[in-house]
This record gives structure tokens, sequence and C-alpha cells, in this order.
């Protein structure tokens, strides 16, 4: 006979974008309905400094409901590694993250955490699913009138748009400069 499924500790990894909102709100829910502890964690990656993490995660834990356990950490290093390594060293019960929902050439440049936490966690992995934050934005009603979707790119509301101004741009700009470098060494 198996053991019963009991959930004590929580995991919900967070990159503070709008996509990983539906996972904190279905990790609170389970926290709640569990009387669990609910983890909080952001992973900084290794070449970014100076962070504003700590004021995020303040920020984010502060907006939670009163009651709740929760633990905050702040790691630093590819994201994936450190949640599953966190959830080792915590023993997660289950790890509640989000998916920015991205396929095709976003998923190919960007990766996807949520994969590869799903293949490496030893213990339960729970994706949300970002297009719950775009259901819940199409739900709200829209100053201007404009339907609300989301940027398979960054998670980020756009207005009927797949992917939003500021990553077009930087796709545009970063297809520019390989232009730029292929055009220079082939002279």
């Amino acid at each position: 006979m198996s053991e019963p499924f009991v959930i004590r500790e929580v995991l919900f990894p967070t990159d503070f974008s709008d996509a990983s909102r539906p996972a904190c709100a279905t990790a609170v829910d389970l926290v709640r309905h569990f009387g669990a502890r609910l983890h909080v964690l952001h992973v900084v990656p290794p070449v970014t400094d100076p962070t504003t993490a700590p004021a995020e995660i303040r920020a984010l834990t502060a907006g939670l409901p009163a009651g709740l356990a929760v633990v905050t950490a702040i790691m630093s290093g590819l994201a994936a590694r450190q949640i599953v390594e966190y959830a080792r060293r915590n023993a997660v019960d289950l790890i509640v993250i989000g998916t920015h929902g991205r396929s095709g050439f976003s998923r190919a440049l960007l990766g996807s955490v949520a994969e590869a936490v799903v293949r490496r966690a030893s213990c339960r992995v729970l994706s949300v699913p970002a297009a719950l934050a775009a259901v819940a934005a199409a739900q709200a009603p829209d100053i201007d009138g404009g339907e609300r979707t989301v940027c398979v790119v960054c998670g980020a509301r756009t207005h009927d748009e797949l992917v939003c101004e500021l990553c077009r741009a930087r796709i545009r700009g970063e297809a520019i400069e390989r232009k730029l470098g292929d055009e220079r060494a082939g002279r």
C-alpha cells in the first residue's frame, strides 16, 4: 500500500512576472487547503547584479493573505537547478511553478525553466499556465476597450498582440546585430 498524499511544504518559485501570478494564487490555495508552509523562491541569474529581488520578494509576501506560514529565499545561479536543489534541501512536497506558455522560436531562444524543473525534480510539480492570467485579465474590464492578451516572450499584458512592443524591439535589435556581425565577418 502506498503512503497517503500529504503536502506539508509547497515551493513557489517566481520571476515576479505576470505569468507567475496564477501560480502564486494556486500555491496559496493549496497551502491554505493542506495547512502547509509556503516557500517563496526567486533565483537571480548569475550575471545579474545588482538585483531588486529583495524588495520585490518583500512586496510579494506582503500581499499574501494573513496567517500563512511563509519562508522566503533568494538564490543565485541557473533557475531550474537552484529550484530543484532548494526543493530537495527543504523536503518540499510540491513545486507550483508558472509557465510563460512560450512555444516555437521564443521557447528555443529562452528555454523553459518549468520544463526543466518537471524533468529534474524528485517531488511533484504543478505547472500553472500563464493563460490563466490572460483569462483573468480578459475578464477584467479594460479602460480603452481593447482585448487583453499576454506576450508570448515575457508574459506582459499586450493589446491584441502576440509579442509586446519591448520584446519586438529587442528581437529586431538582436537580428540587426547578428546581421551586422555576419556582414563584418564576411568582409
